[in-house]
């Protein structure tokens, strides 16, 4: 077996090398990579925040302007008659963003570009905010309607502002379920080592990954995530209804308790951030362009904000008007980089587990530099139960970010076949290649080429929806002029001056 997966690897080992290519382009070019401060950032970089500064402007930084009202229709209690309540999106999407990357991700970022690199995160954050709610408005205006359900998203949308061709949808649709079953075993993995992590520290004792314990484990978190999956879209909704709320109350108020019982930390923790932004400490390779670099790519790739990887959720609501759910789904963005993220600083900043001993912490992964961190930080007589809440919510942002790959990936096989067994299948498939990520887990084999198809296909989306955004722009904008000066009244396809039949046909009734 152990053959196997090393012939895998060795055959997949290109697949690495071109997901890198594709993302430091051109920094991987002498000629560009000699431009200060600029040749540091990649063509994706550039795009990506690029494009939120263009659509900030655009939209009179409509993610200031009318954070109020976006807070007032995330409170708002709605019942769906079709399709699921705008709240229940913003959770379904948030399920998806709020990821191990938030601690992980930040943590990597961190020990590389140094405390500055949090506030460059927080920069990325605020203009992703516009860019979100460019793809989000973009999904709800070309929603499709399926019995009681809306379906849209990228593929949708791609299509219709691409001439309305039936393979443009198809081969969207293609691209996303291809990143998302790439990216379904780390996230499986994840989700069984961590329920292993809390298994021996209830237990105080080692548990052998070749054991009873790891493979009825693996038996449960397979067969939940079947029924969520199998009970579509609607039954996943009311499922991360009830954990996002959880597992992010749950880690604010953790890392909240490990700021209070560390008070003499916070003014460095400011200072950090604000000083280390501009002029990064030696350890960090004292340049500014790594905090800048690594703060706003890895805000980027937290929120997912021009990815195109949240928009089935948008679509998928039950909105009055196409830009309510434009606000809901730029507020996603805050909760996830501005909150979530921003805790995950305060435990690395906090600790500065970096002066302590600087080669153990440069010798250690991401994962277990997030540990030290907290483990220096945990007050005496509660550390374990600080490190069980922290496991708890990594298991927990895992297992949200695998049940919602699944579910967006059914929403998007919508635009290839509306049959049951297209839908079904795409089920099935997500279960395998989760199933996999656990045998592997499990095994003890390292796959880490096989995670390089993730970054390779995210790169490849950013690619392809970032142009999409530019070609509906003028409906977004059209449909946002109209949202502000009427305060949100009744919207038909006249409005943007292209045609929306789920709008018009909703009209009509």
């Amino acid at each position: 077996m152990k053959d196997f997966f090393d012939s895998i690897n060795s055959i997949l080992s290109f697949v690495a090398t071109i997901s890198d290519l594709f993302w430091d382009f051109p920094t991987n070019l002498a000629c560009y990579k000699s431009i200060p401060i600029v040749g540091n950032f990649s063509l994706a970089v550039i795009v990506l925040v690029g494009s939120g500064i263009y659509f900030s402007t655009r939209l009179n930084f409509i993610q200031v302007t009318q954070f109020k009202r976006g807070l007032q229709l995330l409170i708002e209690r709605r019942t769906a008659k079709t399709g699921i309540s705008p709240l229940a999106a913003f959770f379904l999407s948030s399920a998806m963003r709020v990821g191990p990357g938030n601690i992980i991700g930040v943590t990597g970022a961190i020990s590389v570009g140094g405390p500055g690199a949090l506030f460059w995160m927080w920069i990325s954050g605020f203009f992703g905010m516009a860019t979100a709610y460019m793809e989000a408005t973009l999904a709800q205006l070309f929603k499709e309607k399926k019995d009681d359900e809306y379906v849209g998203g990228l593929p949708f949308y791609g299509r219709r502002l691409l001439g309305n061709a039936v393979w443009i949808g198809v081969a969207l649709s293609c691209v996303y379920i291809f990143y998302a079953m790439f990216c379904l075993p780390a996230q499986a993995f994840n989700v069984i080592s961590t329920v292993g992590a809390i298994g021996e520290m209830v237990t105080g004792s080692k548990i052998p990954t070749m054991s009873a314990f790891y493979y009825i484990t693996a038996v449960i978190v397979l067969l939940v995530a079947a029924v969520m999956a199998f009970g579509g879209i609607k039954r996943v909704s009311k499922a991360t209804n009830k954990l996002v709320p959880i597992m992010a109350v749950v880690y604010v108020l953790t890392v909240i308790a490990l700021i209070l019982t560390n008070t003499n930390s916070i003014p460095y923790f400011f200072t950090a951030v604000f000083t280390g932004a501009f002029q990064p400490e030696a350890i960090f390779g004292g340049l500014f362009g790594t905090a800048l670099v690594q703060g706003i790519k890895r805000g980027l790739m937290s929120n997912e904000a021009g990815q195109g990887t949240i928009t089935m959720s948008a679509a998928a609501a039950e909105a009055k008007h196409p830009c309510e759910q434009g606000l809901i789904s730029s507020l996603g963005v805050l909760l996830d980089t501005h909150i979530i993220c921003t805790m995950t600083g305060f435990i690395i900043i906090m600790a500065h587990a970096w002066e302590g001993n600087p080669e153990t912490w440069k010798a250690a992964g991401k994962l277990p530099k997030f540990l030290m961190s907290a483990n220096a930080l945990a007050p005496d007589g509660a550390t374990m139960c600080i490190m069980f809440l922290l496991a708890l919510c990594f298991g927990l942002f895992a297992y949200t970010t695998m049940i919602g790959m699944i579910t967006f990936s059914e929403i998007a096989v919508n635009r290839i076949s509306r049959s049951s067994f297209a839908t079904n299948f795409v089920r099935c498939l997500g279960l395998f290649v989760a199933a996999f990520g656990i045998v592997v887990q499990i095994a003890g084999y390292d796959l880490g080429n096989l995670w390089a198809f993730s970054d390779l296909a995210n790169i490849i989306i950013v690619y392809i929806n970032v142009p999409l955004l530019y070609i509906g722009a003028k409906y977004v904008f059209r449909a946002t002029r109209q949202y502000v000066h009427t305060n949100g009244s009744e919207f038909t396809s006249e409005v943007v001056g292209i045609s929306c039949p789920c709008w018009d046909k909703d009209k009509q009734k």
